[in-house]
């Protein structure tokens, strides 16, 4: 299994978002809480805001891609998250 997932984080500068694909979706998301996932997510505390199982990875990966690009989805998750 795979899963494409939206981590949120807000911070006194605003809400960021990361897109990503993993097979181990709650060892990601610690490692991005523990400054050892991607780069652009260091130094912030990141809830888990949506999430979408793959049977296969290259599905994953094209809605990964889709996901990345389609700022009106991501901006429509933040604006529901309940915080």
């Amino acid at each position: 299994m795979y899963f494409v997932y939206l981590l949120i984080s807000k911070n006194n500068k605003g809400i960021k978002s990361y897109v990503g694909y993993t097979n181990n979706l709650k060892e990601r998301v610690n490692k991005h809480n523990s400054n050892k996932g991607a780069k652009s997510t260091k130094g912030r505390k990141w809830r888990l805001a949506y999430k979408k199982k793959f049977k296969d990875k290259s599905k994953a990966m094209k809605f990964e891609y889709f996901v990345k690009k389609n700022k009106k989805m991501r901006k429509k998750i933040k604006d529901n998250y309940v915080w």
